[in-house]
């Protein structure tokens, strides 16, 4: 049996038994190759290669199929064989892992990827094919829910739960518009698939897909498909796997997950104690008094922590590789804002929350050291202070983010900085960019972390 090659190309090969019994020449290149993952799927497996054999006859393509073994302990790799495939290897578990592996060792101008538990018909590869091959898209998904779902393919709870939702928070958090983000037959070319430079290793692979076909700006298209029963055991955990999208799409979305609420909580802190600074708030059911300007200033403290942590989650994705949409306010921080202008603006809150504080020090003095009653303007003058201490500490940080280890604008590899869609060209004035410095060295490249 064959192991992965190192890199996907359209690589020639000898006489070797392709689509329909007929034989490649020496020299000639395969135009598709057809990827399934496989783990213990011996009562399926050998089915879908025949399928996709045949499908890939009915297309008139010449192509291969690659299976991808990632640790059965049945006989699902010699039956993969015998039906006609080319078997590699991937003694890391995971269907990530296992259709990156099949990705790098296909050798096809477009691959298709699919399940090897017989839930997704091979035998009609010529509709997802056709838009690449009349030039019209890069990506094409087959969707299921375009399609058909015969009885018994998908449950209840995954069906009209599940997966439309992971869909709609998909399609939200990246500008995207697919109808089946998670489904596992999908069709791409090799140059679609280098500009989308996946790297995840689980599940997450099928949302990473549609992230990344998005990023990459490919043309995209989707084509019905039928779903069918699968062939043995789900090896799907509901609860595991719907939260592991999930996580992976807010960890590439520090917009929502981190600036945006950061701001909700920043602007209602500073604006309820600015309401409460002259006195208590009679609501009619209720009196807002001292309690809630300390809950005010607790919420803008911690509004504004929030939303330095979403700044630092964007440098860090942009500097390995995850150039998502940046959407307001991020552009306009990437933008404006340096080591020095940080520095300035957090030492200016601090500067006004000192004063105040001055100020209700000399009031109190002039009282003789009496009770003090002005704690409405104390908590505001320390939250200032705080404020404009994150501010400071937090520029420091982010200049620790993007600086190499010379603390210049040199990056360790050759790899050209990545700017967003929309940013301006070169760098802002005023001093050092916060984009594009990502410190990356060849001995420890940047990578995916616990995704």
């Amino acid at each position: 049996m064959e192991s992965a090659t190192g890199g996907i190309g359209a690589g020639t090969v000898g006489e070797t038994p392709a689509t329909g019994g007929a034989t490649l020449s020496r020299g000639q290149a395969f135009e598709v190759s057809v990827v399934m993952p496989c783990l213990n799927e011996q009562d399926s497996v050998g089915v879908c290669v025949r399928k996709a054999l045949a499908g890939l006859a009915a297309a008139g393509a010449v192509g291969e199929v690659v299976v991808v073994d990632n640790g059965s302990t049945d006989r699902s790799a010699e039956l993969a064989k015998a039906a006609g495939a080319r078997v590699v290897h991937e003694t890391r578990r995971g269907y990530g892992n296992a259709y990156l592996a099949g990705f790098a060792a296909a050798e096809g101008r477009l691959i298709v990827m699919g399940d090897a538990d017989d839930s997704y018909d091979f035998s009609d590869l010529d509709a997802l094919l056709a838009p690449l091959r009349a030039g019209r898209a890069d990506y094409v998904l087959g969707s299921r829910f375009a399609g058909k779902i015969l009885p018994g393919a998908m449950p209840w709870l995954h069906r009209y739960v599940g997966n439309p939702v992971l869909t709609g928070i998909l399609n939200h958090l990246f500008d995207v518009r697919s109808s089946d983000a998670h489904s596992g037959m999908r069709a791409f070319s090799r140059e679609a698939y280098q500009r989308m430079r996946l790297r995840c290793e689980g599940m997450e692979l099928a949302s990473e897909l549609v992230i990344a076909a998005g990023r990459a700006e490919l043309r995209i298209e989707e084509v019905p498909i039928t779903y069918h029963p699968r062939v043995g055991d789900s090896k799907l955990h509901s609860l595991r796997d719907g939260w592991r999208h999930l996580r992976f799409m807010l960890l590439l979305a520090p917009r929502y997950l981190f600036v945006l609420p950061g701001l909700v909580l920043l602007a209602l802190g500073l604006v309820g104690q600015a309401v409460l600074l002259p006195g208590s708030l009679d609501l009619g059911f209720h009196r807002l008094d001292l309690h809630f300007s300390i809950l005010f200033a607790l919420l803008a403290l911690l509004g504004w922590q929030v939303v330095l942590l979403g700044v630092c989650a964007d440098v860090h994705n942009h500097a390995v590789g995850w150039q998502e949409r940046r959407r307001w306010p991020l552009p306009l921080v990437h933008r404006v804002f340096t080591l020095e202008r940080g520095l300035a603006l957090g030492v200016g809150l601090f500067t006004v929350g000192f004063v105040v504080d001055i100020v209700v020090l000399l009031r109190w003095l002039a009282n003789d050291l009496g009770p003090l009653n002005e704690l409405r303007p104390a908590l505001l003058a320390m939250t200032l202070m705080v404020l404009g201490a994150q501010t400071a500490f937090g520029s420091f940080f982010l200049r620790l983010l993007t600086a190499g280890p010379s603390g210049g604008h040199q990056r360790a590899t050759a790899r050209p900085a990545m700017r967003a869609p929309g940013d301006p060209p070169g760098d802002p004035p005023g001093g050092t960019p916060l984009v594009g410095m990502h410190y990356q060295t060849q001995e420890h490249p940047a990578e995916a972390v616990g995704f």
